[in-house]
Order: structure tokens, then sequence, then C-alpha cells
């Protein structure tokens, strides 16, 4: 029987349900103008939208920023003993909201409730001069959230109730283009639960699925299942720990965020080492790996176009798969928490996740959870 590419399992999914992209991503943070100051100035993001006092909010304010087809939202609180403050006082800056880019946003909202979600809101109608969003939640793993949002008519920079941000200050962009997945840690037992979620009701398919044996050190180890829409342009890996002989990074994460949650974004450049080489400059951190890593690299990935010395230099890595190769890299924790972080991607051609890397990648991440003392 033939074993099927990634990109052949994709297109298995029953696409009931069509998602045209990632629209946003929203984060609770501490200082959100603070965050937007950095994500500016480290990654290259642009200004883009703004609401707070200025624009009518009395006990929040959230800053837009956007570098190809990614937009961040950084939402703070502006009063004691908000909804918002506790979300941050009990898991820290993290991931609140992914919202998915639909056609008709009651449509997706009524399909996966009616298949089981559990509803956040009901949909909503926003309208100002530009037109109008319509919007609608469902929950997901932790406290994190789904978002369909239909802006067909809608002209706007951003969203009613935003105003466009204005700043002298734009750094260039780093050539980061889209979000290409989304990783979430989960409980020990919980993967599962979250893959028939994402199958029977969002009508995913399961691409890849690794094992104690696919992740692991001599000290500890995780599960995890990747689970993609049809066009592939959503794709969710769940991770959950797996039991080994000192705390994973999975176990980290959830002690310190407090319950599942977002590990990383991992958004896609076209050129890597113009990309991590220009991020590197603007004070990003990355893990590292030995140096003997790329002592074998051909070896085990095959020809590719790039030279060897700057992906040493910079430290990606590289992974071929049946479709073609990536070259990935982590940043360290962008926040004072161990939790989330950023891992930058290039694909040329593969849709795996670098399954040969996740070795090396695990040792580095012990490295740094044995450095804070929590391995």
């Amino acid at each position: 029987m033939k074993t099927l590419t990634v990109s052949e399992k994709m297109a298995q999914a029953q696409d009931f349900l069509p998602l045209l992209g990632t629209d946003y991503i929203e984060l609770y943070v501490s200082n959100a103008k603070q965050a937007a100051h950095y994500y500016k100035t480290a990654f290259g993001f642009q200004s883009l939208a703004y609401a707070g006092l200025e624009t009518g909010r009395r006990d929040s304010e959230s800053y837009v920023v956007q570098q190809g087809k990614i937009r961040l939202i950084l939402t703070s609180p502006l009063k004691g003993n908000t909804e918002i403050g506790r979300h941050i006082d009990e898991h820290g800056d993290g991931v609140k909201h992914i919202a998915l880019w639909v056609d008709d946003a009651r449509a997706a909202y009524e399909a996966v409730v009616k298949r089981g979600a559990s509803s956040y809101y009901e949909p909503r109608v926003e309208e100002d001069e530009y037109g109008k969003v319509i919007t609608a939640g469902i929950n997901l793993y932790g406290e994190t959230k789904h978002i369909f949002v239909e802006r067909t008519e809608y002209g706007g920079v951003f969203f009613p109730g935003f105003t466009k941000w204005e700043t002298r200050y734009n750094p260039a962009p780093t050539g980061l283009k889209y979000v290409d997945h989304m990783v979430a840690n989960v409980e020990l037992g919980e993967m599962n639960k979250w893959v028939d979620f994402y199958e029977n009701v969002m009508g995913f398919s399961q691409i890849l699925s690794f094992d104690d044996k696919d992740i692991s050190t001599e000290y500890s180890a995780l599960m995890s299942k990747v689970m993609s829409n049809g066009n592939g342009r959503i794709k969710f890996p769940i991770n959950e720990p797996a039991p080994g002989l000192k705390k994973s990074q999975v176990d980290e994460y959830l002690e310190f965020y407090g319950t599942a949650g977002v590990q990383h974004i991992a958004v896609a450049t076209d050129n890597i080492v113009e990309t991590v080489r220009d991020l590197r400059d603007r004070g990003v951190e990355f893990l590292r790996v030995p140096a003997t890593y790329y002592d074998t690299l051909l070896d085990r990935v095959g020809e590719i176009d790039e030279d060897i010395e700057p992906l040493k230099e910079l430290g990606v890595l590289v992974d071929r798969d049946d479709e073609g190769y990536l070259l990935q890299i982590f940043t360290k924790t962008v926040q004072a928490r161990p939790t989330m972080f950023f891992e930058i991607i290039q694909r040329k051609g593969a849709q795996s996740f670098g399954k040969g890397n996740f070795k090396a990648l695990f040792e580095a991440l012990e490295r740094e959870q044995a450095n804070r003392g929590n391995l």
C-alpha cells in the first residue's frame, strides 16, 4: 500500500469549513505599548492599528502590528480586576485568540457548534463608516479560543473600533511572510482529545504523528500529532508530555503557563539566512545546537541550495522529507516565563516539521531548561 505524502494527507481533509488563512493572533500582554515596540524593533513588524482610551475603550488597549500576512494584536488591561488582567496574572503573556479568516462567520460557527464545539460567543456584527465585520468564537484547549472572522464587507484599516496607528518609528521588515503553523501544548492524556476535536469538529486531517521514540533524549520526551485543514493553510501540531527521567519542555510550559496553550508560532520566510541574520542583529536570541550537527548534514539531507557555513554560523537546521527539504530555527522564549517562542521556517518543497532535527532541538531546549533550574 502506497504511503501518502503530507500534501496528499492534507488533501483528504473534510473541508466542509473553508478556511482562507490566519486572520490575526491576539496575545494578552502586561504592557501592550512596550510589546508593540519590541515586535517592531526585534522582528520588523509595522504599525497598523490602535484601540484604547482615545478610541472610546475604557478597560483595555490594543496595538496591532503587521508583517507580510501576519497580524498580531497585543492587548493589555487599563484597570485592575479585569478578565484580561486575571489571564495575564495566571498565565503571563501568551496567545488568547487564534482568528481564522472565513467567507461566512455565521455558517462556520453554526457548523462547528452543531458538530460539538463549545461556544465562546455567538456571531456578532461590528460596524463603522468603513463597513462591517462579523465574528464568532469557540473554546479550545486551556483558555485559548478560535475566532471566525468575516471581513468581506469591510474596508477599514483593521476592525471597527480601531484607528490607523501611524508612527515615525517603523524599522524595516525582516522578511517574515505568513503563519506556517502554531503548536499547542496540552496536558498528559489530552492530545488525542484535541486531535479528535480538530478531526471531527473542524474537519481537519491528521497528517503526521510523532511518539516518544521520535522526540526524546536521555532525560525527557514528548508526543505530537499534526492536524491540517484541506488547503494546508492552517496547521496545528498538538504536543503532550511523555514519561521521562526528568521534566520535558511541555511539562515546563504547563507548570509556568498554568494550563494548556500555544507553545510556539512558526512564521515563514523566503530567505532564512537573511531573516535570521537580521533578527539576530536586532537582539533576537536563538537556540543553538552543537557545531558537530553540521559535520554530517549533507549525508543526512542530501544536496541543498544553501551554503553550509552561513547555516552553521546562524544555527539554522535542515531536514528532508519525500517532497523536498526545509530550514528551521527556534528563538528562545520571548517573555519572562519560559513559555511561548517563535520558529522561523523556510520550506523548499518539504511539508513536514523537521523530524530529523527533533533530538538536537530537544537537547538544546534541555540545556536552556537546566540553566533555568527546570530540567
